[in-house]
Parts: C-alpha cells; sequence; structure tokens
C-alpha cells in the first residue's frame, strides 16, 4: 500500500459511494467493518484534503440511518422469529434485552446501539418487531446516525491531521484506533448490561 495509491483512492469518484455500501452493509452484517471505514476516509479527508470530510461524514449518516430503518423494516414485516439464527438463545437473549430497553426508552436505546454493533441490530429489529412509531423512531436513528458518524470520521480526521501527507500511516493508525474505541464501547457495555442484571 503506498501513499500515492491511498491518495488515488481518496480522490476515486468511487470513494463515498463505496463508504456508503460498507455502513449500509455493516447495519445488517455486523462483520462488515463500517466504523473503520469511515475513520479511515476521515483520517484520509485530513491527511490528503480528499474527500471532503463534511462529505464523508453526510454519506456515512446517510448510510447509516439507511441500514437502520432496513432493520427496523425488516423486524416489522418478518418478526425476530422467522429464521433459525433469530432463535439462537444468545441471540433471543439480546432481542429480550433490546425490547425491555425499548420500553424504558426509546431515544436513549438507539443511540447507544448505534455505536455496539449487535446491539444496533437487535435493537433495530425488535423495534420493527414490537411496532414502534416510525415517526419516533426515525427521528431517534437519524439522530444518533449523525452522532455515530461525526464521531467515527472526526476521529479519523483527528488522526490524519497529526499525520499530514502520511496517508499510509494516518490510515493504519486510524483502524488501530477505531477498533480499540470499539472493545472499550464494547467492554463498558457489557460490563453495564451485567450490572443491570444482577
Amino acid at each position: 500500500m503506498s501513499a500515492d495509491l491511498l491518495t488515488s483512492v481518496a480522490s476515486s469518484p468511487w470513494a463515498l459511494p463505496a463508504l456508503f455500501a460498507l455502513v449500509f452493509a455493516d447495519a445488517v452484517l455486523v462483520v462488515v467493518p463500517g466504523e473503520v471505514a469511515v475513520t479511515a476516509t476521515g483520517a484520509l479527508a485530513a491527511a490528503t484534503g480528499t474527500p471532503p470530510l463534511a462529505a464523508v461524514i453526510v454519506v456515512a449518516a446517510v448510510a447509516a440511518f439507511c441500514g437502520d430503518a432496513l432493520c427496523y423494516s425488516v423486524g416489522r414485516f418478518a418478526g425476530i422469529d422467522r429464521w433459525r439464527w433469530m432463535r439462537h438463545p444468545r441471540v433471543r437473549s439480546a432481542f429480550d434485552w433490546a425490547g425491555t430497553r425499548l420500553t424504558q426508552g426509546t431515544a436513549t436505546v438507539v443511540f447507544t446501539a448505534r455505536f455496539i454493533p449487535f446491539a444496533r441490530l437487535a435493537v433495530n429489529l425488535t423495534a420493527g418487531a414490537t411496532r414502534v412509531p416510525a415517526g419516533r423512531y426515525f427521528a431517534a436513528v437519524a439522530i444518533a446516525a449523525s452522532a455515530w458518524a461525526a464521531y467515527q470520521a472526526v476521529v479519523g480526521a483527528a488522526i490524519g491531521a497529526l499525520l499530514p501527507g502520511n496517508p499510509v500511516v494516518a490510515v493504519i493508525a486510524s483502524i488501530v484506533v477505531a477498533l480499540a474505541l470499539g472493545l472499550v464501547i464494547d467492554g463498558a457495555a457489557a460490563r453495564v448490561s451485567s450490572r443491570r442484571a444482577r
């Protein structure tokens, strides 16, 4: 991977569509590295000047909103027990957790879950299946998606700004930081859930 190659990728007309596709897919398939893609693109924006950071945030936010809305729609029309993977004990437990949290406050759980991949999927599917009002749900998702996109992109941009003119190192560093932050958030969420379960 060379600096010239990364600069070429960043300035490609496909950079933002590819980012959209990754973030959208991440809402449905938790193994897709949507967070990493946004953070790395944010680092490229700062290190190379392209694509514009504002465009990275807008594209990531719209893709995240669309992906979460798709999951909500799947939950609404297919439910949360149609496919075999949905009936796995751990998945059922996640759906039960999501259902309980949604009754306590839709906006809070939607916002929090946007930063935790599997929780995000469980909350969005469960929100649809339990008929959370679409207007209230989409408003919360729009705010959460925008905050998530801005956070991920700005983290990457901060790293890119510290390493100007060195996009390779900026991208690698941003990926490491994105993964580390993901582990910290997952760990904190697990601790909070275990305390509430007691």
